[in-house]
């Protein structure tokens, strides 16, 4: 899933190319419930600072990086990637995802039709971050 990045990840970013600042890396995804209005998912405007209603904050487990074509121009992506395991959230729904650097920042955001988590279930997140 692309998610969107958000002000602050385009006002870091901006700022560490012209030298003035680092960045500090992708350290978590944040899994929350509160991206749909009623079965549809909330529109992303970028402006976001915070999940609606965050669930969890988990600390990534892998990433990779990879390259796709969209509309004839080339993305290059990162994948971050987490997993729920079998008890954590269980009966939650959730519906929105954000990934948060290393400073506590919502750098990308992305809201969808909510997932249900089941007991005894394992439930892995991926979220893309597209250049």
């Amino acid at each position: 899933m692309d998610a969107k990045m958000t002000k602050k990840g385009r006002e870091l970013l901006c700022k560490a190319h012209a030298g003035d600042t680092q960045l500090s890396p992708i350290t978590h995804i944040a899994l929350g419930e509160g991206g749909c209005s009623g079965s549809s998912p909330i529109a992303v405007t970028g402006l976001e600072t915070a999940l609606a209603q965050e669930l969890v904050r988990k600390e990534l487990e892998s990433h990779q990086y990879g390259e796709k074509t969209v509309d004839g121009a080339v993305k290059i992506w990162t994948r971050y990637s987490v997993t729920l395991s079998e008890s954590e959230l269980a009966g939650k729904v959730i519906s929105e995802a954000g990934l948060v650097d290393g400073d506590g920042n919502l750098v990308a955001y992305l809201t969808f039709m909510g997932k249900g988590k089941d007991q005894g279930m394992e439930f892995t997140f991926n979220l893309d971050e597209s250049f």
